[in-house]
């Protein structure tokens, strides 16, 4: 989103379940120029704390939309579910592949939606 969509977002991430970025989401990222080297995985609990005030709080998976809390300074909620490429089991290629397909579709429904 910051990348494509910086202009007029900022955008945060976090996740229910927080365990480090993927390798997997290193590579396929750095195949269309957006480089992870300084990004960490972050829990949602760091911005609740923090008490941010959010304009849109978006899930991009189902567990996500069910456990995620409501931020009381988000403004609205929007859930779209993708596949979790890190929940694919097999050779190297297919799991890329997974990663390479929550992408496209991410930025496709990014493109659309915003």
């Amino acid at each position: 989103m910051n990348h494509f969509h910086g202009n007029n977002f900022t955008a945060y991430s976090a996740g229910t379940d927080p365990k480090g970025v993927n390798i997997h989401a290193h590579i396929v990222m750095e195949e269309i120029g957006i480089f992870l080297a300084r990004h960490r995985s972050k829990s949602i609990q760091e911005f609740i704390d923090r008490k941010f005030d959010f304009d849109i709080v978006v899930t991009v998976c189902d567990h996500a939309r069910e456990t995620c809390p409501v931020f009381p300074g988000g403004k609205e909620r929007l859930h779209h579910s993708f596949e979790d490429p890190s929940r694919v089991v097999g050779e190297n290629g297919e799991r890329l592949e997974a990663f390479r397909r929550s992408r496209d579709e991410i930025r496709e429904w990014l493109d659309e939606t915003f």
